[in-house]
């Protein structure tokens, strides 16, 4: 813009405030400029990039899209397609008008039938009208998988050598943006739930900024999990992208995760994860849970299982998915000397609980190393994943032959006492059973847990790959004694299947 002289004599002359001058001046790059004008076409909702929609039961998913547009399309049909990522026409999916028309300048639609896979770009515009373009690019369809329960499955592994991340796999994240999935997978501190902040050097509780949060994770030496290796193992199996949707948050307990405190909505654990997943739609494909740490006391023990139960329930119920799968981790090892008898007590209720429940699945991990006192290696979090994307598989994904051959690692169906030998049969074990050198996890207790040394030797049945044969003392058991694997905080055990399915902690288990 060019001021004209009579303009500076007005201004020599004192008629503009010295702060009229300066917006004058600074103003003069923009008064040439037509103000910038409303967009022609706008997808404003139902779709991001990087978000995946939950396919229904026939691998299907109907997107709901809508925005605006201009007065002058008013009465004008939308359309949309689906485009895959090489550019060419998804089958069936090309420019489809939807049945509602632009009205006052909005309109919405829905993208019906769009199958499992992706990467795909979804685009819209006005029918006829090319100029009016727009897209959304990598979107996909899958199976969204709710992370949830307190350190474990939030991560606290070692952040080297992690679980590198794939086009296949994105993340939800916990500020309610979709993204590729890539560790840390959880970050609280960002969350847009106030139940995950943490207190400031005020003691108030503080969501952070996002360029806080970078600063420390560019410092952080911990964070790793197990969701990531899980999900790139279960897309491995069944060429279904992923979304995970973190939800889990240290150091909590059953109590905290209480269904009954839905309504305080992002100020408690469950609500604020009930809301992250009606966020994403309101259904998801199952939940991985990993806790009971924080029930080993006196104190949380006794209603540990009930409370378990009734958490799965109402997953179910508040998802309106009363069959909706729930995969969990019996808890492992801890260093400590804490009394080792509820930690035990937790791990049978576990143990217990994923034939009591239905369509459920448990994996072990008693024999997986630690990389402090409580919290699973990086390495073994890549293998505890993968166990747990296993089950999934041979259960979700079971036309597949080689998912169908999957099983879910020994489980005790039996111990019987003869002629100095305990045998105990197991099912569900994958090839045969195997271990890192001498057999070891097993002992012998009476009916208020204490060892009675009796084992002497511990080796697998040569006639029952499925077996294992245990030695006894004195050719005999004492009456009322009862077998266990895995009794204490931190056993070393070392029992698996050829598929690498850990043999859980047990016991009491009666000897017949």
């Amino acid at each position: 813009m060019q001021v004209s002289e009579a303009h500076f004599l007005t201004i020599r002359r004192g008629t503009f405030s010295s702060g009229a001058l300066l917006w004058l001046l600074a103003s003069s790059v923009v008064f040439g400029q037509a103000p910038a004008q409303q967009p022609e076409f706008k997808i404003t909702a139902g779709a991001v990039e990087h978000q995946v929609f939950q396919r229904s039961a026939d691998g299907r998913a109907n997107i709901k899209i809508s925005g605006t547009a201009l007065a002058k399309y008013n009465n004008r049909y939308v359309e949309a397609r689906i485009v895959k990522k090489d550019g060419s026409q998804l089958s069936g999916l090309d420019w489809t008008p939807f049945a509602e028309r632009v009205k006052a300048g909005k309109w919405a639609g829905e993208i019906k039938g769009v199958p499992a896979g992706g990467p795909y770009k979804l685009e819209a515009r006005v029918s006829g009208v090319p100029t009016s373009l727009q897209s959304v690019d990598d979107v996909a369809v899958g199976d969204l998988w709710v992370l949830a329960g307190q350190s474990n499955m939030e991560g606290v592994g070692n952040l080297v050598d992690v679980q590198q991340p794939i086009d296949a796999v994105h993340s939800f994240d916990m500020a309610d943006n979709w993204g590729d999935a890539r560790e840390p997978i959880h970050r609280l501190r960002t969350a847009a739930d106030k139940v995950h902040w943490a207190k400031n050097d005020k003691g108030e509780l503080e969501r952070w900024t996002y360029e806080k949060e970078q600063a420390f994770y560019a410092e952080r030496k911990k964070g790793a999990g197990l969701s990531l290796p899980f999900a790139v193992e279960l897309y491995r199996r069944s060429g279904v992208p992923i979304g995970l949707i973190p939800c889990a948050h240290g150091g909590t307990s059953m109590e905290q995760w209480d269904p009954a405190k839905k309504a305080q909505g992002g100020e408690s654990l469950y609500g604020a994860t009930i809301r992250r997943i009606n966020a994403v739609g309101g259904q998801v494909k199952g939940v991985l849970w990993y806790q009971g740490e924080a029930e080993a006391n006196d104190q949380r023990v006794g209603p540990f299982a009930e409370r378990f139960a009734a958490l799965v329930a109402a997953f179910r119920a508040d998802t309106n998915q009363p069959n909706l799968p729930f995969y969990y981790v019996q808890i492992g090892r801890h260093v400590s000397n804490a009394a080792a008898g509820p930690w035990n007590q937790v791990q049978e209720a576990q143990r217990l609980a994923e034939a009591k429940l239905g369509n459920t699945g448990m994996v072990a991990s008693i024999d997986l190393t630690l990389d402090d006192g409580i919290h699973i290696s990086t390495p073994d979090l890549k293998r505890l994943g993968r166990r747990l994307a296993m089950i999934v598989a041979h259960d979700q994904f079971g036309e597949n032959k080689d998912n169908a051959a999957v099983k879910r690692g020994p489980r005790p169906v039996s111990a019987k006492f003869a002629n100095g030998t305990i045998t105990l049969k197991f099912a569900e074990v994958n090839g045969s059973l195997t271990s890192d050198g001498r057999i070891s996890g097993f002992s012998i207790r009476d009916d208020k847990g204490a060892e009675i040394p009796s084992i002497y030797k511990a080796r697998f049945d040569g006639a029952d790959p499925t077996a294992i044969l245990l030695d006894v003392v004195w050719n005999a058991v004492p009456a009322g004694a009862k077998l266990y694997y895995g009794a204490g905080r931190d056993p070393y055990c070392n029992v698996r299947d050829t598929a690498d399915m850990a043999l859980p902690v047990f016991g009491p288990f009666p000897i017949q």
